[in-house]
């Protein structure tokens, strides 16, 4: 799928791109309780870009630069902007 196709609310998204941006790693408190860090990634394919939350050990996973690919993603529009997560169901692999 290409990152100009998505939408929000969209569920089963798999996309390869590149890494562009990553931004600092802030913690956040869950609404089921606890905390967890969470960093947001901006990437790129010949289409165009998109935000990427990066979870947990996820952060450490992936540099700018890199190539990946997220299996089994969803999106859904955060602050009026469509974001890309991975989720409890997806994976994040280096290409």
């Amino acid at each position: 799928m290409r990152i100009a196709d998505l939408k929000g609310e969209q569920s089963r998204v798999d996309v390869e791109g590149e890494i562009i941006e990553k931004g600092d790693v802030r913690s956040v408190n869950l609404r089921a309780g606890g905390s967890s860090t969470v960093a947001d990634a901006t990437i790129k394919d010949d289409s165009g870009t998109i935000k990427l939350s990066l979870w947990g050990d996820q952060i450490n996973m992936v540099d700018v630069g890199d190539k990946v690919r997220v299996e089994n993603g969803y999106t859904k529009a955060f602050r009026g902007e469509i974001q890309l997560n991975i989720g409890r169901y997806g994976k994040l692999n280096k290409v």
